[in-house]
C-alpha cells in the first residue's frame, strides 16, 4: 500500500471521529472542553489529508518529494478543485492547531472555548464554528480522496 493511501485512510479515520464526536457525542454530554478534542481530530485529519496530496503529486513526480509544507500544497490546490473559501478555512484549522500548540492558557466561557495566546491573542472555538471546520476537512478530504482514486 502506498503511503499516500494510508494517509487518506487516517484522514477518513480522523475525519469520522471528529464528525461523531460533533453530533452524537457532544450533544449528549454538552462539556464544551470537548470542543478542542474534536478540533485536534479535524486537525489531524486536514493535515493527513494535504500529506496524502502532497505524497501522490510526488509518487506521480508532479512536485519535487522534499516539499512537505502547507504552502506547496497550496500550489497544487487548483489541481484539486478547491475554493479560495475552503483553502482560507484550512489555513484558520492550521493556525488555530499552532497557536493552540503555543497556548499558555485556555478555558470554558458560556460556550465558547477560548484560546489565549503568550500576547493576549485570543481564538474563540464554538461548536458553529467546529461545525465549520468539519466541513472545510469533509471537502478537502473528498476532494482529495477523488483525485486520488
Amino acid at each position: 500500500m502506498e503511503e499516500f493511501d494510508k494517509n487518506l485512510k487516517e484522514a477518513i479515520r480522523h475525519l469520522h471521529i471528529a464528525d461523531h464526536m460533533t453530533y452524537v457525542t457532544f450533544p449528549l454530554v454538552k462539556e464544551n472542553r470537548l470542543l478542542l478534542k474534536i478540533f485536534d481530530e479535524i486537525y489531524s485529519s486536514v493535515i493527513y489529508s494535504i500529506n496524502s496530496a502532497l505524497k501522490y503529486e510526488s509518487f506521480r513526480k508532479r512536485i519535487n518529494s522534499s516539499y512537505n509544507n502547507f504552502d506547496a500544497f497550496i500550489s497544487i490546490a487548483k489541481n484539486y478543485g478547491l475554493s479560495n473559501e475552503n483553502l482560507k478555512k484550512i489555513k484558520e484549522i492550521i493556525t488555530i492547531n499552532s497557536r493552540h500548540k503555543q497556548s499558555s492558557m485556555e478555558f470554558v466561557k458560556k460556550d465558547k472555548v477560548v484560546i489565549m495566546s503568550n500576547k493576549l491573542g485570543v481564538e474563540v472555538l464554538d461548536l458553529n464554528t467546529i461545525k465549520q471546520y468539519l466541513l472545510a476537512a469533509k471537502e478537502l478530504l473528498v476532494k482529495v480522496s477523488h483525485r486520488i482514486k
